[in-house]
């Protein structure tokens, strides 16, 4: 066997890769050997076929398999071996390449063309200057979390007299065209009702200040703005069919309810961050502040990265990549969508390729690896950040590590942690070598630079 590479030019080569029969033979008779021991024919007992009948089967697609392999395996270690920074994947040479008989032949050449990664480096320093937003914790976002808290120790209490948010029941029946309960109309006993979500304003302003035992009038289908499954839920009935009902209906008040939240007590201070954390309400938003704090972090590294990203393709500028290769490839990889695809799209996987070039030597000349527990510590992370959406701060740490072990059964997902574990590790490493321009915004502002 023979295998080596030629440059044509600083971003393509062509590798030659020569079989001799000695390279594959010893593979294709125990292949043969494997076939005529499974074998079946009439006439012969398992296993005691001909092997000269067993080559006239098998012995052209045996050799064709084999041989195939033994390319990939030369080609995959000459590759490994020899360091070479190919881009995609090895194309056949349509004029070098030869036509292989596989019934004739017994020594093989393949001709592969290759693209090579174009040679640049990419370095940062302090002269580097990036931007780096630090979102601000507000009040509201607080005030917000602390509200989901006592809201969990609320209650519900009965009361005499409507307020905004309160829940109203009693019975609901539908009126004629004079104002009296319609005969064989729609009715509704124990109905629910919450003014403060209705549509309209005028016939919200009818439930103000209501009382118990009142008789309201309103109409559901301007309340509710014609909504059809809002009406259906109303009315119990289809909500095709609720939509087309468009008359007055009265309500008579039999129940009104107010949610009253609950108290910050010791118990919720413990329940959200654990015995004994936090003992104030002062020291309970504090906690809460450093908590949203912490998980913004992560966003504005995401950010981080977008500009250092642009910081870099500026100092690397245009690089150099063998075009008609890599669209070529390109088009193999969507045959489906075709030409104009790769024309349409070709740009912009450059400008990605490029971006992937240069963040390998960043994660290289920053010595960054993943670890098994590198991955495990970024599931539970998640997972603690999917709790947190719920106000969920403190969560124990088995449940942690229940979620993060069935995170970590799925392929697709163990790869996704492990880009997360490389970016964190890689915005970690740069934000100490370039010089940060920090910079304070709320969430409002950081959103709209995603716009």
């Amino acid at each position: 066997m023979n295998v080596s590479l030629q440059n044509i030019d600083k971003v393509s080569a062509q590798l030659t890769v020569k079989l001799e029969k000695a390279d594959y033979q010893e593979k294709v008779d125990k292949s043969l050997k494997s076939f005529r021991q499974k074998a079946q024919m009439p006439g012969f007992r398992k296993g005691m076929v001909p092997m000269s009948l067993v080559k006239k089967m098998y012995g052209k697609s045996v050799i064709a398999e084999e041989v195939n392999k033994v390319l990939q395996e030369a080609v995959y270690n000459y590759i490994k071996e020899n360091k070479v920074n190919m881009l995609g994947e090895p194309l056949p040479n349509e004029e070098k390449q030869q036509m292989i008989d596989f019934d004739t032949m017994e020594e093989f050449e393949f001709v592969f063309d290759i693209a090579l990664a174009p040679e640049f480096k990419a370095e940062v320093s302090a002269k580097d200057k990036v931007d780096y937003y630090t979102i601000e914790v507000s009040d509201e976002m607080i005030d917000n979390q602390v509200k989901m808290y006592t809201q969990r120790t609320g209650k519900y209490d009965k009361v005499d007299a409507y307020e905004d948010n309160d829940m109203l029941k009693g019975l609901l029946a539908q009126l004629d065209e004079e104002g009296n309960t319609k005969e064989g109309g729609i009715q509704v006993e124990g109905a629910v009702l919450m003014p403060s979500y209705m549509k309209n304003d005028d016939q919200k302003a009818i439930f103000a200040n209501a009382k118990v035992n009142d008789v309201l009038v309103f109409n559901p289908n301007v309340a509710y703005d014609g909504h059809a499954a809002e009406l259906g839920s109303l009315l119990k009935i289809d909500k095709e069919i609720a939509k087309d009902v468009k008359s007055d209906f009265s309500f008579q008040v039999e129940e009104i309810t107010r949610f009253v939240p609950g108290e910050l007590t010791q118990e919720v201070f413990d329940q959200a961050f654990g015995e004994g954390v936090v003992k104030t309400e002062e020291e309970f938003r504090a906690k809460i502040k450093e908590e949203i704090a912490a998980r913004f972090v992560a966003d504005s590294d995401y950010k981080f990265l977008i500009d250092i990203r642009k910081v870099m393709m500026d100092k690397v500028g245009k690089l150099e990549f063998s075009d008609a290769l890599l669209k070529h490839i390109m088009l193999l990889n969507n045959e489906e969508k075709g030409e104009e695809y790769v024309a349409e799209n070709y740009d912009k996987s450059i400008e990605e390729l490029t971006w992937h070039l240069i963040k390998e030597q960043l994660v290289e000349a920053n010595d960054i690896k993943v670890e098994q527990e590198d991955v495990l510590k970024m599931a539970k992370e998640t997972t603690k950040a999917q709790f947190a959406q719920y106000g969920m701060l403190s969560v124990p740490e088995d449940v942690l590590d229940n979620y993060a072990q069935e995170m970590l059964k799925k392929k697709e997902t163990i790869n996704n942690l492990v880009s997360r574990v490389v970016e964190v590790k890689l915005a970690a490493a740069l934000k100490a070598q370039v010089t940060l321009e920090n910079k304070s915004v709320s969430m409002e502002e950081f959103n709209k630079m995603f716009e």
